[in-house]
């Protein structure tokens, strides 16, 4: 047998690990976290959802991602001694057999899957009884889909707004059911730091939306081998620019808006893809949507609703009739109504908007 190989005693502030950016509005990018801010992200966040050793989570989105890794995820769980179990699917039909066989008490998903898995119990019969918490993260999750949780699956929805970059929010046992439905939490760690800016950089006036800016003690200050990237994504003063739109409440829990890459500029006037995709899904036609802007010689960006219906689904017409009654602005209201029977999604859960504009820029209008 050869001499056992000597490794160097890793410190506290060596690179730990590369997560890789989610990538849905541009090329991924590498993030560098460390041992001591990784660390910290998975036990501070296990201590926030009361892991401990009788726990079971469940894994059920790709485990290399932040989320289901750290959030607690599988390494906040094994900190705490509690058991990990995979699922190699996020069907209902796969993950609720594993709940019930293997007492699963926490898991988190992604808004998408959360709206199928509430739909699924009208269908299917596995014992969720030692189900907890629901963790729902890695896009915003509508209010009207945030309610059907707790009746649906029998557990307390917990909200989680966070990035591989760093900063976590996280709605809390005690906060209010309006807290827990209306809102992304609020940060992990008393150490960190917002800020909520207007386009010049400064700080808008409490309740105002604006880009949300952040520092703390697991926040990266640079991605990995990205010099000319970081100029722009990191501020002179060592905030990191997520590209999130949000309003701070006093309580200091955040309310995402939309990403700023998410906004479609129609006519020189900015439109919310979320703020529409909200309403839209109150409309008793619509189960799913996506709303984008699609390039347009005339109005730079034309707004476009992709829907998976119930039933026929609606017309533009019917789209824009709901959204001028739900007390929507003329420049806001969709030109496009394109029906689909699903939404494309990327290898985490999100909807792949980027995939959306290519389909609808070579498609000519149908409704």
């Amino acid at each position: 047998a050869g001499v056992p190989r000597q490794f160097p005693r890793a410190r506290p502030t060596d690179l730990a690990l590369l997560l890789v950016s989610g990538g849905t509005t541009g090329l991924p990018k590498l993030i560098a976290r460390t041992h001591n801010d990784y660390e910290y992200n998975a036990r501070a966040s296990a201590e926030v959802c009361a892991l401990g050793p009788e726990d079971v989570y469940l894994a059920v989105l790709p485990a290399a991602h932040n989320f289901p890794l750290a959030c607690p995820g599988l390494l906040g769980a094994l900190g705490v001694g509690a058991t990990v179990v995979f699922s190699g699917s996020a069907s209902p039909d796969h993950a609720f057999a594993l709940i019930e066989r293997y007492r699963v008490t926490i898991t988190a998903l992604v808004p998408t899957l959360t709206h199928l898995w509430c739909e699924a119990t009208e269908w299917e019969d596995a014992d969720l009884s030692s189900l907890r918490l629901l963790q729902v993260g890695g896009a915003k999750l509508a209010p009207e889909v945030a309610k059907l949780v707790e009746p649906a699956l029998g557990c307390r929805l917990q909200q989680v707004f966070g990035m591989a970059e760093g900063l976590l929010n996280y709605t809390r046992a005690e906060d209010s059911p309006e807290l827990v439905i209306g809102t992304q939490g609020r940060p992990l760690s008393h150490l960190d730091e917002v800020r909520v800016v207007d386009a010049d950089g400064n700080d808008v006036s409490p309740g105002e939306v604006g880009e949300l800016l952040t520092r703390g003690p697991y926040t990266i200050n640079g991605y990995y081998s990205a010099a000319e990237h970081n100029t722009t994504a990191i501020t002179p003063d060592g905030f990191y620019r997520s590209g999130d739109q949000v309003r701070e409440l006093e309580s200091g829990h955040l309310v995402v808006t939309g990403r700023i890459k998410d906004v479609i500029t129609r006519n020189g006037e900015n439109v919310a893809a979320d703020e529409l995709e909200d309403l839209l899904l109150t409309h008793p036609a619509v189960a799913r949507v996506a709303v984008i802007g699609v390039p347009d010689a005339a109005v730079g960006e034309s707004v476009c609703a992709v829907v998976v219906p119930n039933g026929s689904g609606p017309t533009v017409a019917d789209v824009r009739a709901f959204l001028t009654a739900a007390g929507c602005a003329g420049f806001k209201l969709p030109d496009r109504v394109v029906t689909r029977t699903s939404l494309p999604v990327t290898a985490i859960g999100k909807v792949d908007k980027s995939l959306l504009v290519t389909q609808c820029t070579q498609q000519q209008p149908t409704r």
